[in-house]
């Protein structure tokens, strides 16, 4: 054991004890029997909540006063400050989901603002290559230049390829003629 009595890994071990829980349960049953006598349950007030037919208006109100009444944590408390980035997420209600197909495919799905920019930039990213391949760009009309550059300067090194081909040839074919003269000027 550490010096001043601190324990970091493990402590000190608590177990709930058997007859604490069922006192515990003992009066969670009085309690409940004792809002039955009084007419109190939890069934009844949801029961007269759903009854009352109250608009749509008079039920967010509700929720809201609701959420209100949550008990906060913390100096939130004590402190009134408002949170623009905190997401509060209310309960839905069976009522308020449509579920018809035709508002379904009508309305477009919400996009946040990066699938948004990532679908706008794979837009950007497609109409680009197909000014591209049709030679719209700056870029591709640069390589088309540069393309026909390099293909004229082969056909040139082609041409001046088979011009010295040719020009070997006719020297050997010359010289060759020139040694056969010389060799039948010899022989007779």
């Amino acid at each position: 054991m550490p010096r001043g009595g601190k324990q970091h890994k493990g402590g000190k071990r608590h177990f709930t004890n058997f007859e604490a829980m069922e006192e515990q349960k003992k009066k969670e049953e009085k309690e409940r029997q004792w809002r039955k006598e009084q007419g109190e349950t939890d069934s009844e007030e949801e029961e007269e909540k759903s009854s009352s037919g109250s608009s749509s208006e008079e039920e967010n109100e509700e929720e809201d006063a609701e959420l209100k009444e949550q008990k906060a944590k913390g100096v939130g408390g004590l402190i009134e400050c408002e949170n623009p980035n905190r997401v509060v997420s209310k309960p839905k209600k069976a009522t308020s989901i449509t579920t018809t197909p035709s508002s379904a495919a009508a309305a477009k799905p919400q996009l946040s603002r990066r699938e948004r920019e990532e679908i706008e930039k794979q837009r950007a990213t497609a109409h680009y290559r197909k000014m591209h391949a049709e030679g719209r760009t700056d870029e591709a009309r640069s390589d088309l230049a540069r393309l026909a550059i390099i293909k004229q300067q082969r056909e040139d090194a082609a041409k001046k390829k088979e011009d010295e081909k040719i020009a070997r040839e006719l020297a050997a074919n010359a010289k060759r003629e020139q040694v056969a003269k010389a060799l039948n000027k010899k022989k007779t």
